[in-house]
């Protein structure tokens, strides 16, 4: 069978995860990314040690790399990460030399959208579209049942398409990209800039905070959310909004027959989908006359990338 090892690299967390032939995630390890604004070998250090946690001692046959960021044509290096410190450097002939073994690199949403178009919730889909929400956004082409990487490698960077002239800041160096009005950085920033207000007082994420919003992390407000407290509700509503508005964008500009929605934000279903297929059906132009493509949530959710990553590994690329 072989070790196969797929590793997400996002902007807050590494995962690492031995995956079967059939998709099945047998054991993982989880690092803290350790930013954008440190030495790369910092980041390199973290994923070593989880890829080794995750072999435990046994000889590792191949490693896929899904990269939060612009990974080039060749699949060599991450040129541009708006939230890793990789900046054009030789990141998979580096880390094949340092582990031992062969390595792929892929972005991580092309990882994503690997997996779901092979046993996911894109099987047997020809135009389809992938967006990963987590800490920002990433994005991923597929027509005719091929992944489309572009001229650069570089398809799919939805989430620095610019939404709002002049607006928020972006860790890209631009301002007003989607991903600041929809991802999981504009999901917490939305709940701490209201949690103080009176009328929410009483809500839930102050005691899962501690009191103190700068801890707040998506997962807590999720779990909010789910227990029904009207901030969290209220966040995932206007997060969602933000989600529809942009896939109605993607949807007039490519027409693909299903939008899969994965990365770390999407574990929390509808509460993010329902507010996000409203959008779509508002913003849509001439959505009454066509046939909208549906918003499903990625069957591996956010694992995806890790078992894209290790599929790529087995095949080659």
């Amino acid at each position: 069978m072989g070790l196969y090892i797929g590793v997400d690299i996002g902007g807050t967390k590494v995962l690492a995860a031995e995956v079967t032939a059939k998709g099945e995630v047998a054991r993982t390890a989880r690092r803290t990314t350790p930013g954008r604004r440190v030495e790369v070998a910092l980041v390199e250090d973290a994923l070593t040690e989880a890829v080794l946690e995750v072999a435990d001692g046994r000889r590792i046959d191949g490693v896929g790399l899904a990269a939060a960021g612009f990974v080039d044509g060749d699949g060599e290096r991450v040129m541009f990460a708006p939230h890793l410190p990789w900046r054009g450097d030789p990141t998979r002939s580096r880390l094949e030399a340092r582990w031992g073994t062969r390595v792929v690199l892929d972005n991580d949403a092309n990882c994503a959208a690997r997996a779901e178009l092979a046993l996911g919730s894109a099987a047997g889909v020809r135009d389809a579209l992938l967006v990963t929400m987590g800490t920002g956004i990433g994005g991923a082409v597929v027509l005719g049942g091929t992944l489309l990487r572009g001229r650069n490698g570089m398809a799919g960077e939805f989430g620095h398409m610019q939404v709002v002239p002049d607006g928020l800041p972006c860790e890209c160096g631009g301002t007003g990209c989607w991903e600041q009005y929809s991802s999981g950085n504009a999901l917490v920033r939305y709940v701490r800039a209201r949690i103080d207000r009176p009328e929410h007082e009483d809500s839930l994420l102050d005691d899962l905070c501690g009191g103190d919003p700068a801890t707040l992390n998506g997962p807590m407000v999720t779990k909010a959310a789910e227990a029904g407290d009207r901030l969290a509700l209220k966040a995932f509503a206007k997060i969602g909004e933000w989600l529809g508005i942009g896939l109605a964008n993607l949807v007039a500009a490519i027409d693909p027959e299903l939008l899969v929605i994965g990365g770390g934000v999407s574990a929390a279903g509808d509460l993010l989908l329902g507010p996000a297929r409203a959008a779509l059906e508002g913003s849509l132009v001439g959505a009454a006359h066509r046939t909208v493509p549906p918003v499903v949530r990625a069957a591996f959710g956010p694992e995806a990338g890790v078992v894209g990553a290790a599929a790529m590994a087995r095949s080659g690329y």
